[in-house]
């Protein structure tokens, strides 16, 4: 990974280990009709009654140079992550966000080469997190 990340790595390096601060998970699964490594990252709680849950609160992927976090957002609340304390860029991208064929969840594509964006997605994944829809 290291290789195909380049100036990404360090970044990317960071980024994972920001994700045990916010209580997630990776895991890495090959999916063979994109034939590419992705990984989900899960949140996992403990239910009123005592039983584990898990949600996906996003996924991530390795390209040549970057790595890219899609944060999946549901649609009926798509307004109160609009909302959100983010710059004018994500709420724009908010905005602009399609939905994606019948799912009732729209996809936010963040391409990370820097820490730059990290704020915005870690807020974005804290949000995720407090919705718990499976």
């Amino acid at each position: 990974m290291e290789k195909a990340l380049g100036e990404a790595n360090s970044p990317y390096v960071k980024f994972i280990k920001e994700l045990a601060s916010h209580d997630i998970q990776l895991k890495w699964n090959y999916y063979k009709d994109g034939k590419a490594w992705l990984a989900k990252g899960l949140y996992k709680w403990t239910g009123v009654r005592g039983g584990q849950k898990e949600t996906t609160v996003f996924w991530l992927s390795i390209w040549d140079g970057f790595f890219k976090a899609t944060i999946y957002i549901p649609e009926k609340v798509r307004a109160d992550a609009y909302s959100l304390p983010l710059d004018d860029e994500i709420k724009q991208m908010i905005k602009d966000s399609k939905q994606m064929g019948k799912l009732k969840f729209f996809p936010l594509v963040f391409d990370l080469y820097s820490d730059q964006m990290f704020g915005a997605v870690f807020s974005l994944i804290d949000y995720r997190k407090s919705i718990k829809i499976i």
